[in-house]
Parts: C-alpha cells; structure tokens; sequence
C-alpha cells in the first residue's frame, strides 16, 4: 500500500500513542483524520493533513457519523488504527481492603468498554465502506504485551486480548476481500499514561526486567504502523514491540 495519499482514521489520537501515530502517518504523505474524545488537546494537532473530530468511538452512532463524514469528505478510506485505550490496573482481591476488596466491576466495564469496545465499533464501520467500495485496506489494532495475561491486571489483559483476537479473526475474515488485519501489542511505552498507571518505583522495576533496559517511544510504535501498512503480506499476526520483555 502506498502511504502517500492514503486516508487514515486513528482512534485515541489525542495525545500518547495515538497522537504519535496520527503525526507520522501525516508526515508520511496521508491524510489523517484524528478522533478522541479530547476535544482541547485534539485541537492541538496542527497539521495541514490531519483533521481534528471530537467523538466517542465506543458509541455506534458516533463512530458511524464519523466514519460516513471521512468517507464523504476523502471518498475512501484506506488505514483504520484503532489507538484508543485506558490502562486499567486492579487486583482481582484486594486483601487490604476487608470492605470492597474484589475487582470492581465499573472498573471492568470501562476497561472493556475504552480498550474493546471501541475497537469493535470502529472495526466494523470502517470494515463495511471498505468492503461496499472494495477498497483493499488495512485494520490495526494497537494493543499490550499484557494481553498475555498481567497480575494486576484483568481488566486490561482481558481487554487487550480480545483486541488481538478481533485482529486475526478479521485477517480470516476479511482477507479474502482485500483488507489485512493485524495487531501491534508494545510493552512499556514512556507515555504519560504509562506512568500515571504505576509508581516510578514500579516502573524503574519493570525497565530492568526489559533486556534493553529502557522504555519504547511512541515514535517507534509509530514506526511500526508504518512499516505494518506499507508491507501489504501482512495479515493475522500480532507484532510485539517490547524490547524483548516477555510476561
């Protein structure tokens, strides 16, 4: 697939992952509508070839007026990255807390709901103009090394599993028709959401059990996307950038 000229949704483009994916896409030639629910700090993508629209991807008749407003405006759409997501972490039980101490299930919910659920929508609205046009396209879901299953983290694993499972049932699913599907899962990522989900302490515990004993960027994620769109025998796998950590 050629990235120059090609129209891109991207999903949780606001800032972290996401906003880094949206910028190298742009700066790779195409055009790139960015979605999140952050209106303000959307607004603080400039580019000429990006387009800023302020929506919530887990809800169907958003997602849908979105995706039919990119698709009427470009007349096509060629990349979906589904970026959106929340780092959910919560022990199963919680011994020190006699009171509430199992998992909460608005905490799950809304893992599920941030991480899957919006995967889900945008997969399926982008999948239907991309199949009705029979525009050979590529789905890619970003999701987490802890879909492998992290203590600590149910929610989250359990979500982002299920993003990496959306993305190959799609690549047998779709494959056929001319849409790739895939999964890109990072481990630990210097965003600010990355630290805002653990202690620094945590974290430095965490980079050296990383064999290259440093913390990915957002640009290297990004890096990946492109290499993942431009390479079009790629399909129903899933790419872990982790610097070689293992769960």
């Amino acid at each position: 697939m050629r990235l120059e000229g090609a129209v891109a949704i991207v999903t949780g483009a606001a800032q972290n992952i996401g906003r880094g994916i949206a910028i190298a896409l742009a700066g790779a030639g195409c055009r790139v509508a960015a979605i999140d629910l952050d209106r303000e700090r959307l607004e603080t993508l400039v580019d000429e070839r990006i387009d800023v629209l302020a929506a919530d991807a887990a809800d169907p008749e958003q997602a849908a007026r979105i995706v039919d407003t990119v698709n009427g405006q470009h007349g096509r759409i060629d990349i979906l990255v589904n970026a959106a997501g929340w780092i959910c972490s919560a022990p199963l039980y919680n011994l020190l807390d006699r009171a509430a101490g199992r998992h909460d299930i608005g905490l799950w919910e809304k893992a599920l709901r941030m991480n899957l659920t919006t995967t889900l929508v945008m997969g399926s609205c982008v999948a239907e103009k991309m199949l009705r046009q029979r525009t050979r396209g590529v789905i890619i879901n970003i999701s987490s090394v802890a879909a492998r299953g992290n203590a600590g983290q149910s929610a989250y694993a359990a979500a982002k599993a299920g993003v990496n499972a959306l993305a190959l049932s799609w690549a047998k699913e779709l494959g056929g028709l001319g849409i790739r599907s895939l999964a890109i899962a990072p481990g630990f990522i210097d965003t600010s959401s990355t630290h805002a989900a653990m202690s620094e302490e945590r974290l430095r515990e965490w980079v050296g059990r990383i064999p290259l004993r440093r913390l990915g960027t957002a640009e290297q994620v990004a890096q990946t996307v492109l290499f993942a769109v431009a390479n079009d025998y790629l399909t129903g796998t899933v790419i872990e950038l982790d610097g070689g950590l293992k769960l």
